[in-house]
């Protein structure tokens, strides 16, 4: 069975998204690219325009998992609520069309996709590339959503049985 994933590497200026299918071990590449929003725009507004350019992507590819960064802290305290602000608008679209969103810790995508949790943003994109040699990673922000849909790909088994846990 095919399973389509969509890695989501939320920011306020700009939403990296990357999808992919698995089967199995076997990864594909589907599509990347990256939405971005108004930077004049009162926050709100923002806000607003990541959510419904997420929402058009999720219509036009309809991935059945979604996979997203958890927000790493930073020592500017407004940059890291506004990134919040930001992932919650992201995750926000794949709920509000009835698809599970799973969250990943950076170091954990790092891992998973290069095998050191402290991989440099080249190394990740090297091993995206090796993985799945079709794609593109047409931004910064669509590479890491790729390495995010492919470190969904690899825990996702281990997600489903935590969820039926927490259901028992």
């Amino acid at each position: 069975m095919v399973t389509r994933i969509i890695g989501l590497d939320p920011g306020l200026r700009n939403t990296g998204w990357g999808i992919i299918e698995v089967e199995g071990t076997r990864l594909s590449y589907v599509a990347d690219g990256a939405v971005h929003s108004d930077a004049d725009a009162p926050l709100a507004q923002r806000l607003l325009q990541i959510h419904e350019q997420v929402l058009a992507v999720l219509k036009e590819f309809t991935p059945e998992e979604a996979a997203i960064e958890e927000t790493f802290v930073n020592t500017d305290a407004r940059a890291t609520l506004k990134l919040g602000q930001a992932r919650g608008a992201v995750m926000l679209a794949p709920a509000a069309l009835n698809i599970p969103v799973s969250e990943y810790a950076p170091n954990s995508v790092k891992k998973s996709v290069v095998g050191a949790g402290h991989a440099e943003k080249a190394q990740v994109k090297h091993m995206v590339k090796v993985l799945m040699p079709k794609a593109q990673m047409k931004t910064a922000d669509s590479t890491d959503a790729l390495a995010i849909a492919i470190c969904h790909a690899h825990h996702r088994g281990l997600q489903r049985l935590k969820d039926v846990l927490a259901r028992s």
